[in-house]
């Protein structure tokens, strides 16, 4: 049976000289595209047939420029790399809005051309365009074939070719403009929304990342402070289910099923505010979160979790702020080759230091006393102590790592990959190689002293960065040869 394809119908493609009038376009677009989909859906669902196929399309930014004329080279972003025609697909500008305006005004400022908003050749899957108002039947579940009726998400398109450095064009020939396409956008947020049971809008510029849930306690506990406090510039506290509080006392309610990742938002004016998520143990979990937390841009992310000395001359409670990684992970073997280096980022590194003095009161040579900076080590294997572990032990020894965690080394390679700045700040809850393993009375006794402490060394080190100019933040470090002219 052939079906007769019906689209919505829209705007021309237009160029604008104002960042603002451009976003506006955008939503435009984008509302009109998800308003015809969900509309026709809910029909098809209600009348369980259709004689007629219905697609959409993502909205698309377009910017040509012919001139080599000098541009301002200061930022490592807010320009393209040669004349040529550039372009990116556009989801959800409604979440984007400041991302897109403050980037697009960018490139208007540096090459002194317009760009031009159209919609694009890429359909819209209807997944993404009714997602939060109606429930996509699975395959078989309906009197109907979905993907006879409607576009559903495609592979093709659904990608971090970008981001990975192959090369990546659109069918046209335009070269990419941001790091992802809205199909990958919209793919991560949805799994966001899975993984961690809030919604994108909710997620802060500034994201800490731990695997123990004793730190989600004491970060509701400084919210609540926070809130109390007037001058703080914090608003609201939200939590798994979506659960927002604005006043310091009242209750919050917890979610009828815990999520995988369970994740908590203080937030503050622009998205300025943190995100802590817990995700929990290995690295499988720490590239999951990271990989869909991407696509919202984050200014910087932090690993703050535990790690095992592999000092003698090291105690339970001490800090390791991680200067380089050894990768054996394994989980972004296919993604970034583990000879890629993943440098430490001063801007972050200061700012955790800074954070350790004035948490601890330490400084000099008596912060050596609690804190190391060296080598950490990340595995996918919990319990390599179980096997003969003399080869681990030798690669341990030879690359001078001072701890060893599951998590840290993938965070950070995964914030080099995505361009994300990065972090990690472990503390030493076992020293497995000298015979002190995390026990359970040893434990609670030391999470109940060291766990507050931690987690404000990471909202300290957090709220610095804050105060630094986006473009100190994203260094060239971060960007490669020809890199996308968003960030």
């Amino acid at each position: 049976m052939t079906r007769d394809r019906l689209t919505p119908t829209v705007p021309d493609a237009a160029q604008f000289d104002d960042a603002g009038a451009a976003v506006a376009r955008l939503c435009e677009l984008y509302d009109a595209a998800t308003a015809f989909l969900t509309e026709n859906f809910r029909a098809v669902l209600r009348d369980g047939r259709s004689d007629v196929s219905y697609r959409a399309f993502y909205p698309e930014i377009r910017l040509t420029t012919t001139s080599y004329a000098p541009i301002d080279s200061r930022l490592s972003f807010g320009h393209v790399p040669q004349p040529g025609t550039y372009a990116t697909t556009v989801t959800r500008p409604d979440l984007f809005r400041h991302y897109l305006t403050q980037q697009i005004g960018l490139l208007m400022q540096n090459h002194r051309v317009p760009v031009t908003i159209r919609v694009s050749t890429t359909p819209m899957p209807v997944h993404f365009a009714v997602s939060g108002q109606a429930t996509i039947p699975q395959e078989g579940a309906a009197e109907f074939h979905l993907r006879d009726i409607f576009d559903v998400p495609d592979l093709s398109t659904t990608h971090d070719a970008i981001v990975n450095g192959h090369g990546f064009v659109y069918p046209d020939g335009a070269a990419p403009l941001a790091p992802f396409t809205a199909q990958r956008v919209d793919y991560s947020l949805a799994r966001l929304q899975h993984y961690t049971a809030t919604d994108a809008e909710h997620f802060q510029n500034h994201v800490l990342f731990t695997n123990y849930q004793f730190y989600i306690e004491e970060f509701e506990s400084f919210a609540r402070l926070m809130l109390a406090d007037p001058d703080s510039g914090y608003t609201a506290f939200v939590g798994p289910g979506n659960q927002v509080i604005t006043d310091p006392d009242t209750p919050l309610p917890p979610p009828a099923k815990l999520p995988q990742m369970p994740t908590y938002h203080l937030k503050r004016a622009k998205g300025d505010g943190i995100t802590l998520v817990n995700i929990g143990v290995g690295p499988s979990n720490a590239k999951t979160a990271t990989d869909h937390i991407a696509v919202l841009r984050p200014h910087a992310w932090l690993m703050v979790g535990h790690c095992a000395g592999l000092r003698n001359s090291q105690r339970l409670g001490d800090f390791v702020l991680a200067h380089a990684y050894l990768r054996e992970d394994h989980v972004l073997d296919d993604d970034l080759p583990v000879w890629v280096p993943i440098p430490a980022l001063a801007e972050i590194q200061i700012a955790l230091s800074d954070a350790v003095r004035e948490v601890t009161q330490l400084d000099g040579f008596e912060l050596k006393r609690i804190m190391r900076t060296g080598t950490v080590a990340t595995i996918d294997n919990r319990n390599w102590e179980l096997r003969d572990h003399s080869g681990p032990v030798q690669r341990l020894s030879q690359s001078r790592a001072v701890a060893l965690d599951m998590e840290s080394a993938t965070i950070a390679a995964n914030g080099f990959r995505f361009r994300v700045p990065y972090g990690t700040l472990l503390c030493v809850s076992d020293k497995p190689l000298h015979g002190e393993l995390k026990l359970p009375g040893m434990a609670s006794d030391f999470y109940r002293r060291q766990v507050a402490r931690h987690l404000m060394i990471g909202i300290r080190a957090m709220e610095a960065l804050r105060e630094m100019p986006l473009e100190r933040i994203h260094s060239r470090k971060l960007r490669s040869f020809e890199e996308t002219a968003f960030l």
